[in-house]
């Protein structure tokens, strides 16, 4: 039996296409205990999300973690979970097919779109096939994370060169690693948060909450802690805040080591007794709304800050489908590509004429 997979039907008159592969992080079939812990066992058991050693982690994660935090973890999938499914399988869909969309109503209709996650399915070596399939010879693989992690964007290259070990046939690959400062991005989330403050008036201060890291994955040389601190100081230029109007945090700590600070839930829950009493939170690290901006941010969240005193608490939804965000999408995508977009060289058919033509005018 072959290690490799088999491969799509091809046609030595197939034209070349490029093909563009999205992908996030991953969600449970359904807002269930067993689902939720499928997903779980998947997801912590990648080296790249939890550092411990093996045998250590494999101990935890089966002993202490999986028993119990399914059932609490399915309870809050619950909570955000609509008619369609998975907010973040949604979204994720929606971006692929308006991203197609958008592509081809600005010429470039040769260009396929498919998404995967890193965790659960589409899975990346199935989004590749389906690529393959459509005669993709170059493919751009972009993580949908604007700021670079190990845990994230690593992770996901991570499967490509799994997938791409298995093909036989193996396409060009590039790949996208961040676009945290990528002025179409943080045009993007500020027009997001303006069009609020223009229907509803301004906050106290802005709260920009980014997912949180072990502390020791930014002493070990992780930019993701840097590259959020940029993102956070280009978006408050764009928005033209003061220093003292917006504050950074980070959110979704687990387990007992030292997590990258400020943490979010301290930040909310202290911002009353400072006289900020209206506060806008919006998550400039995630590009679909998910369990971690809907239930933790939204929810949780709220709760915390009206609880210590707060009176007023908005979520700025993330980019989902906003035109801005999908434009930003086609425009990065664009630029990543130029080259693969140039005309290509004449087929031989074409060279034959042209010599043809040349021989009657007397050239070479």
């Amino acid at each position: 039996m072959s290690r490799f997979l088999p491969e799509p039907d091809y046609s030595h008159d197939s034209p070349s296409r490029i093909g563009i592969l999205l992908i996030n992080l991953g969600t449970p079939e359904a807002p269930t205990a067993s689902s939720v812990r499928t997903y779980l066992r998947e997801f912590l058991s990648d080296p790249r999300v939890v550092e411990l050693p093996r045998p250590l982690w494999w101990l935890i994660l089966n002993l202490f973690v999986l028993p119990f935090r399914p059932r609490k973890s399915a309870a809050k999938y619950a909570a955000i979970w609509d008619k369609e499914g998975s907010p973040l399988r949604v979204h994720t869909i929606r971006q692929t097919k308006l991203l197609a969309g958008y592509l081809t109503q600005g010429g470039h209709p040769d260009i396929s779109v498919e998404y995967a996650m890193r965790y659960g399915s589409p899975n990346a070596e199935s989004a590749l096939m389906r690529l393959k399939a459509r005669g993709a010879t170059r493919i751009l693989v972009f993580p949908m994370y604007p700021q670079y992690a190990a845990s994230t964007t690593a992770s996901a290259f991570d499967a490509v060169a799994k997938a791409a070990a298995r093909i036989r046939n193996l396409p060009e690959l590039r790949v996208v690693r961040n676009f945290h400062d990528h002025p179409d991005y943080i045009r993007a989330l500020a027009r997001q948060i303006e069009r609020l403050w223009q229907r509803e008036g301004k906050p106290d201060k802005l709260v920009m909450s980014f997912h949180g890291l072990p502390k020791a994955c930014l002493d070990r040389g992780d930019p993701y802690f840097c590259e959020c601190h940029k993102t956070a100081r280009l978006l408050a230029a764009q928005l033209y805040l003061k220093p003292e109007q917006y504050e950074l945090t980070f959110q979704s700590r687990f387990g007992r080591t030292e997590w990258l600070k400020p943490d979010t839930e301290s930040t909310l829950r202290g911002l009353p007794a400072k006289g900020i009493k209206k506060v806008d939170v919006v998550c400039p690290g995630f590009v679909a709304d998910c369990l971690e901006t809907l239930e933790e941010i939204a929810l949780e969240g709220k709760a915390t800050f009206l609880s210590a005193g707060g009176q007023s608490y908005r979520y700025i939804p993330a980019l989902n489908e906003e035109d801005d965000f999908i434009t930003a999408l086609r425009n990065i995508t664009l630029g990543t590509m130029q080259d693969w977009l140039a005309i290509p060289p004449p087929a031989p058919a074409d060279l034959k004429v042209r010599a043809a033509t040349a021989q009657k005018l007397g050239g070479h």
